[in-house]
């Protein structure tokens, strides 16, 4: 007699989830059944619900879609558990979602998650200085986001605009920001000067991080760019101040979503670290002021609150 999750719709569903996250991937079942060391008919069966396939063999179709192994698995429709109803919701949840549901479970468990300090702005308005210099001040060590893009890609951002184009610069940098977020301690982190036109890399940066936008004159950029001895934005192109200041003026919206500004035309690097460490201990100091105030009896608990580009 065959189990209920034989004969109760378990494969299908897998084979279907399994099948819509190939497709959403943009891959064959022969490139994907090669990436998992699979037989391309033996994948075929479990998309269609006939293969009643093994963790192992899940497992390495779950890292072949880069995947986790659980959103593979279908939450059973009978299951009428507490669990099983909050499950099916995650399931279907964006990553805005799921990231306040993890914000707030942390809250409510009065658990500290670890923040980076994002610093974002054009080249030149003094990332690398004052990051280093706030991240001796905080103990936590400093990572400069466009060398860790180099080294994933094993090219320089030059080279990988030039022969991979845009597209995939993009992809590579919500990659990579997904993967060191997800696994990294607390550092202050130093992003590229385009991160924030990458809608869906900027929000998540914002959600999982504390945020700074170091702004400054153009007059100040184009100083300290050339300073670095890096001249190449300016050479042979005499509008460039004028493309370097429309620039900024249409970022603005997009530099004001982070929590903080700092005027680095106005404020030298040791002031701006200053301010910078004295808001975010001012504001770690009220969150936990806060917490403390609004505990109570857990049945009263309940709602769920590139290079100058």
């Amino acid at each position: 007699m065959a189990h209920k999750y034989e004969s109760g719709g378990f494969l299908e569903h897998l084979g279907g989830k399994v099948r819509a996250l190939r497709t959403a991937s943009g891959r064959s079942i022969q490139e994907l059944a090669a990436a998992a060391s699979l037989s391309p008919r033996f994948l075929s069966q479990v998309e269609a619900g006939r293969g009643n396939i093994s963790v192992a063999r899940l497992a390495r179709i779950a890292a072949a879609l880069e995947q986790p192994l659980h959103s593979l698995i279908p939450a059973s429709k009978n299951d009428a558990s507490l669990r099983g109803r909050v499950w099916e919701l995650v399931e279907t949840s964006t990553a805005e979602d799921l990231e306040a549901l993890r914000l707030w479970l942390a809250s409510r468990q009065q658990r500290s998650l670890p923040h980076s300090i994002a610093l974002v702005g054009v080249r030149g308005a003094g990332k690398s200085t004052i990051g280093k210099l706030l991240a001796r001040r905080l103990g936590i060590p400093f990572v400069e986001f466009d060398a860790m893009l180099e080294r994933e890609a094993g090219i320089s951002l030059v080279e990988m605009f030039a022969i991979h184009g845009e597209s995939y610069y993009r992809q590579l940098q919500h990659d990579v920001m997904q993967q060191f977020l997800a696994t990294s301690p607390r550092v202050v982190l130093a992003t590229g000067g385009s991160l924030v036109t990458d809608r869906e890399t900027w929000a998540m940066v914002r959600r999982q991080c504390r945020t700074v936008w170091l702004k400054a004159r153009a007059k100040d950029h184009w100083d300290r760019v050339a300073a670095q001895g890096d001249i190449r934005p300016m050479r042979n192109n005499p509008s460039a101040m004028d493309e370097l200041k429309a620039m900024l003026k249409s970022r603005v919206p997009l530099y004001s979503q982070a929590e903080m500004t700092i005027d680095t035309s106005r404020h030298s690097p040791e002031q701006s670290v200053s301010l910078i460490a004295r808001a975010f201990d001012d504001k770690k100091g009220r969150e936990r002021a806060s917490h403390s105030t609004r505990r109570r009896p857990a049945a009263a608990r309940g709602a769920v609150p590139a290079k100058l580009r």
